[in-house]
């Protein structure tokens, strides 16, 4: 097998994107984060094309399906060729549900602490 066919799990996971950096990708791997089979696989698993491999990112749980073998990290819309999203939908239908009920910090308008121009109002009041 030519060295060009050969590529580890860590740096495909990183040259697809859905880690920031190769160590990202490794860690994940030790921590048990990556599974192929239902089994955690070791970042220096040769990657080979059909694979399912099943990712858990911070963002969500991924399953994928190597279409390709990717060993630069290219641009996303290149690195999307490289692999099928094959996650299931209820995982998809729990992501939207989240991000759509995700409170994003800013008060509603007319609730919560008044302005500084409703003090002043409230301040002359009381006098």
């Amino acid at each position: 097998m030519p060295d060009k066919e050969k590529l580890r799990l860590d740096k495909y996971l990183w040259a697809i994107r859905l880690f920031k950096t190769r160590s990202q990708a490794g860690d994940a791997c030790d921590k048990g984060k990556v599974k192929m089979n239902g089994d955690s696989v070791k970042p220096s698993k040769t990657v080979n094309v059909n694979d399912e491999y099943e990712v858990k990112t911070e963002a969500k749980r991924w399953r994928i399906k190597v279409t390709g073998l990717l060993e630069k990290r290219v641009q996303y819309a290149e690195a999307i060729k490289y692999y099928i999203d094959i996650t299931p939908a209820e995982e998809l239908d729990r992501l939207q549900f989240q991000s759509s009920s995700f409170n994003t910090g800013k008060r509603q308008s007319k609730i919560g602490r008044p302005t500084k121009k409703e003090r002043r109002d409230l301040d002359d009041f009381k006098l």
